[in-house]
């Protein structure tokens, strides 16, 4: 293949210079009476969640809060409220109350037993009165609550299977109101343990307050045409996991890295010969200006964009930080070196066994290294000890970089390859099993779901740990939305337009939001 640049076949960007050159809207109140006013409904959720001596309006309260993406306003008073959900005595023999203290309590780490379904279970007439009675909110809770398990838990399997089963019938059959309706249909694309918080949050509200200092348009200035100019995107993934007012300079951080991996993608992938491939890792192996030397003539700026950008954010990071940001480099540098041995595949036309391709494939994941950014601008909720749990590829990271890898393959296969792509995970096993593209997508499904339940798992095996598991757990939801439906949609974005209108651009008027009474 020839070095000069060539132009691919991936879908341009949508956005071009429209964020860039962005202004925001007048304002319909001043910023002085907005802060007075979200002071003021501030201390009103503060002492409703401080007086509030039901358990059950406690978990509403707390449901409500999560909804609308204000959880980290109030952090100290979930808290207290969870311990005191957590402690307390609770019986109901509703389901949706139930699944609600299930789900709340699994969700933040705190471990309860599935056997509080045991009295809604097939043997008992309850289950069959909720679903005579199309207790369509009940078997909703159920449905998004189960989605919490993890390994040897049949019971929670089984009551997706029922729950799934029954929603459908229900959103087929029965006259539902819209608003419920749209949940249960959400649900059953996406369960809500595994929605991305901040696109829940834009379904309660839509205004979202668009960020400033969009860095300098990199792809426009390496002047690379055949990578996909994903900016706009990857601001959006890197926000779906870190969308806390005091993380913006993750925010920024994690999407640099977002952007910087997809151009050297592209390049293994999609243009440099094997020879350039080598060329480039031999660069970033060395991590020093002279290794430009090394590059043919259309990779020098990008290389030298990549050490500016690293050395830019290492002058800017705290002391704490700056081993954080070696890491983060150290994790890319490994990247590049399995970017280079699929591009050897590639090369050879290797078909490797389901289990190596698996073992190569889940290491070039970009979720190791968006784990690791992840903890830059944490400060000292990333403690030396849960950094060390992020940067040692864990079980559950492994889970959730397979999950990634898997849901990428399952939609390339559906529409299409890239020619210089490595053999898949669907190729693969097809190629080893002597099946059908069906039959091995529905093996690599139930894998998927296996994966999960690890990633999961990892909630509740260390409390100092939860800040990490809690941010994988959002990253690994992150890519169930970008992959849904069998879709690439970070590749061709077209399908996101809506979405970051609706989070980015369009707010709602102010007179429109309300407030928890």
């Amino acid at each position: 293949m020839a070095s000069e640049t060539v132009a691919s076949n991936f879908e341009p960007s949508l956005w071009s210079t429209f964020f860039i050159d962005y202004e925001l809207k007048p304002l319909q109140r001043s910023e002085e009476w907005m802060r007075k006013r979200a002071d003021e409904l501030k201390e009103k959720v503060r002492t409703q969640l401080g007086t509030c001596k039901d358990i059950v309006g406690k978990m509403n309260l707390v449901d409500a809060i999560e909804h609308l993406g204000i959880v980290h306003l109030f952090k100290q008073e979930i808290d207290n409220a969870l311990r005191d959900i957590y402690t307390s005595e609770f019986t109901s023999s509703s389901i949706h109350e139930v699944a609600l203290w299930f789900r709340l309590l699994r969700e933040h780490g705190l471990w309860v037993s599935p056997d509080v379904f045991g009295k809604f279970n097939g043997d008992d007439a309850r289950l069959s009165s909720v679903i005579a009675d199309h207790d369509t909110r009940g078997l909703l809770s159920l449905y998004n609550a189960a989605h919490l398990l993890v390994h040897g838990e049949p019971e929670l399997e089984e009551a997706i299977s029922i729950a799934r089963h029954h929603l459908k019938s229900m959103t087929r059959d029965c006259d539902l109101n819209p608003v419920l309706a749209n949940q249960v249909n959400r649900a059953l694309n996406i369960a809500l343990p595994r929605t991305c918080k901040r696109l829940e949050t834009s379904l309660f509200i839509s205004e979202y307050e668009q960020e400033e200092g969009w860095w300098r348009d990199l792809y426009t200035y390496v002047g690379l045409n055949y990578a996909r100019d994903r900016a706009v995107e990857g601001y959006l993934w890197s926000c779906l996991v870190f969308y806390e007012k005091d993380l913006s300079f993750t925010r920024t951080f994690v999407a640099k890295m977002i952007l910087l991996v997809t151009v050297m993608d592209d390049t293994f992938d999609s243009h440099a010969t094997i020879q350039e491939c080598r060329q480039l890792n031999s660069a970033i192996q060395r991590w020093d200006e002279s290794a430009v030397t090394l590059l043919p003539e259309y990779l020098k700026k990008f290389y030298r964009e990549l050490l500016r950008n690293f050395k830019v954010l290492q002058d800017q990071v705290t002391d704490n930080d700056k081993y954080r940001v070696t890491y983060t480099r150290k994790e890319l540098q490994k990247l590049s070196t399995y970017y280079l041995q699929e591009a050897k595949w590639s090369h050879q036309r290797h078909k490797p066994s389901f289990r190596d391709q698996i073992t190569l494939s889940t290491m070039s994941s970009v979720i190791p290294l968006l784990c690791v950014s992840g903890t830059v601008g944490m400060g000292n909720v990333v403690t030396k000890e849960t950094f060390e749990w992020v940067a040692s590829r864990t079980s559950a990271i492994v889970a959730s970089a397979k999950i990634g890898r898997f849901m990428n393959d399952i939609a390339a296969m559906k529409r299409g390859k890239n020619k210089g792509d490595v053999a898949s995970s669907v190729e693969c096993y097809i190629n080893e099993h002597k099946v059908t593209m069906e039959v091995a997508i529905d093996k690599i499904d139930s894998l998927i779901k296996d994966e999960w339940r690890t990633v999961n798992q990892a909630l509740f095996e260390d409390r100092k740990l939860f800040p990490v598991v809690e941010q994988l757990v959002n990253l690994t939801a992150s890519m169930a939305f970008f992959y849904d439906d069998r879709k690439d949609a970070f590749t061709f974005a077209t399908r996101l337009q809506d979405t970051i209108e609706s989070l980015f651009v369009n707010p709602v008027p102010i007179q429109t939001i309300y407030y928890i009474s």
